[in-house]
C-alpha cells in the first residue's frame, strides 16, 4: 500500500493511493499515519480490509499532498554513504574516506520536514544544495537489532531531499545547523509499505535541477546498507515507530560541481526513486 496525507477543503486527511487517485481512510479507526505505523501488521490488515472493494474518491491532481507522516520523533541521516560522494568530499578537502570507518550520522531537526511539493525557503544560506535520498520509516521499536533482523523493523519507504545549507553546515562539526533549516526536509510523495519494496538496495535514484539530470545512481551502491544502518543506530539508542531515516546521497550534488553550483530562487529540484515516486520542490522565498 501507499499511505498519504493530503489537504482538501482546508482539512487534513489520510488516504491510500490507488492508481491516480486516493481512497480516504479517515474512518478506518486511525487518526494519524503514525498510529497506523505503531499498530504494525494489525494496522496494515485493518486498512487493507477497510479499502477492499473501494474505489478512489479523489484524483491526486485535486488534492495537496502533505508530508506522508506527521512530525517524526527523530529524523536521522547518514552522510558519505556512496563511494563517489566520498570522492567529491575529498576533492573539496572534507576528508571522510581516510581513517573514518564508522558510519557518519547527523540529525535533521524534525521542524524541517515539509511536503513533497512544498517550496524550499533558502533562508539566510548563500549555498543551498540538494541531496536525493531513499528514506524509510521505522515500524517497530528497535533496540539492539541485528542486520539480519533489521528488515522486519522497516514500515515503508519514501523519497527524501536532504536539502543542505552548505555554508551553515560547517559552522559546527555536527553539521546539524546546515541540515535543519525550516522547509529543508521535503519527503514523500507517500510511504510505500515495505512489502512492495522487497529489495530496497536495487532502486534507481535520480535528481534533476530545472530538468537537468544531476544525480543518477542506485541504492545498491550504498557503503553501509540499510540493515547495517539500523543495527548501528539501535546499538546506541532506541528507534521508535514513526522515526525516519535518510539513507545517504550519491555523487552529483551542487557543491561537488566544477565550479560549485548552488540552488537559486526559482530553481526546481526533482528527486525520484524507482518503485516509489518523485517529489518536486521550487526554491522560493515566502511572500
Amino acid at each position: 500500500m501507499k499511505f498519504a496525507r493530503y489537504e482538501l477543503g482546508g482539512n487534513t486527511h489520510l488516504g491510500v493511493v490507488s492508481g491516480g487517485g486516493i481512497i480516504p481512510i479517515d474512518d478506518a479507526g486511525f487518526e494519524t499515519i503514525r498510529a497506523i505505523v505503531e499498530a504494525g501488521s494489525a494496522g496494515l490488515s485493518a486498512i487493507s480490509d477497510y479499502i477492499a472493494g473501494k474505489e478512489p474518491q479523489h484524483s491526486l491532481s485535486d488534492v495537496k499532498l502533505l508530508a506522508p507522516i506527521e512530525r517524526p520523533g527523530k529524523y536521522l541521516a547518514i552522510g558519505m554513504n556512496y563511494a563517489k560522494h566520498l570522492e567529491e568530499a575529498d576533492k573539496l578537502g572534507v576528508s571522510y574516506s581516510k581513517g573514518h570507518a564508522n558510519q557518519t550520522w547527523f540529525n535533521k531537526q524534525t521542524t524541517c520536514v515539509s511536503g513533497p511539493y512544498d517550496d524550499i525557503d533558502p533562508g539566510v544560506t548563500e549555498k543551498l544544495d540538494y541531496e536525493s535520498e531513499l528514506g524509510l520509516v521505522i515500524g517497530r521499536t528497535a533496540k539492539g537489532v541485528t542486520a539480519n533482523d533489521a528488515p522486519a523493523y522497516v514500515f515503508g519507504y519514501f523519497v527524501a531531499n536532504d536539502v543542505s545549507a552548505r555554508d551553515w553546515q560547517f559552522h559546527t562539526s555536527t553539521i546539524t545547523m546546515g541540515k535543519s533549516f525550516d522547509t529543508h526536509g521535503p519527503i514523500g510523495p507517500w510511504i510505500v509499505t515495505a512489502d512492495e519494496i522487497p529489495e530496497p538496495h536495487a532502486l534507481d535514484l535520480r535528481s534533476y535541477v530545472n530538468g537537468e539530470l544531476r544525480q543518477h545512481s542506485n541504492t545498491g551502491l550504498m557503503v553501509h546498507n540499510i540493515w547495517n544502518q539500523i543495527e548501528y543506530l539501535s546499538t546506541a539508542f532506541t528507534l521508535e515507530p514513526g522515526d525516519i531515516i535518510a539513507t545517504g546521497t550519491p555523487e552529483g550534488v551542487g557543491i561537488g560541481m566544477d565550479p560549485p553550483t548552488f540552488l537559486q530562487v526559482g530553481d526546481v529540484v526533482r528527486c525520484e526513486i524507482e518503485g516509489i515516486g518523485a517529489i518536486e520542490n521550487k526554491v522560493a522565498r515566502p511572500t
